[in-house]
């Protein structure tokens, strides 16, 4: 049993598998921080200068200063300011793999294009063949 799981994992198929897993959660971080360091400064910014992750809604009238002293207060926080991030977050991810899947597709056209021609007589060659054999 312990053969069998070490040719499983060492297979091409579960190690890339890793790897793209791996890979993807640092893609993922890396576009958390973009869209947390650059582009929500820069929204906020042409917004008035505001911090759409401070952006929250307390239910039960409650009026905090901060987000933080409403989230350490326990109340009910609609933190939708995060949500928005989150938002902007998935659209530059979806472009990021449209823009993947777009370059991959283009490499796979070319590979396709390429392909040597099949093996194989001819048209004229297998007529050739089958003349030849009525002949005998």
């Amino acid at each position: 049993m312990l053969k069998e799981f070490k040719n499983f994992i060492m297979t091409g198929n579960v190690i890339e598998f890793a790897i793209a897993v791996i890979l993807a959660g640092a893609v993922g971080l890396t576009v958390k921080g973009f869209v947390n360091m650059i582009m929500m400064p820069i929204i906020g910014y042409f917004a008035g200068g505001t911090n759409f992750s401070e952006l929250f809604i307390v239910l039960g009238g409650a009026e905090f200063a901060t987000l933080k002293e409403a989230l350490d207060s326990g109340a009910a926080v609609i933190q939708w300011g995060s949500w928005v991030n989150t938002l902007i977050n998935l659209v530059i991810v979806g472009f990021v793999l449209f823009m993947m899947a777009k370059a991959y597709k283009k490499t796979k056209k070319k590979e396709e294009a390429t392909a040597p021609a099949p093996a194989g007589p001819s048209d004229n060659a297998l007529l050739i063949e089958i003349r030849d054999a009525l002949k005998k």
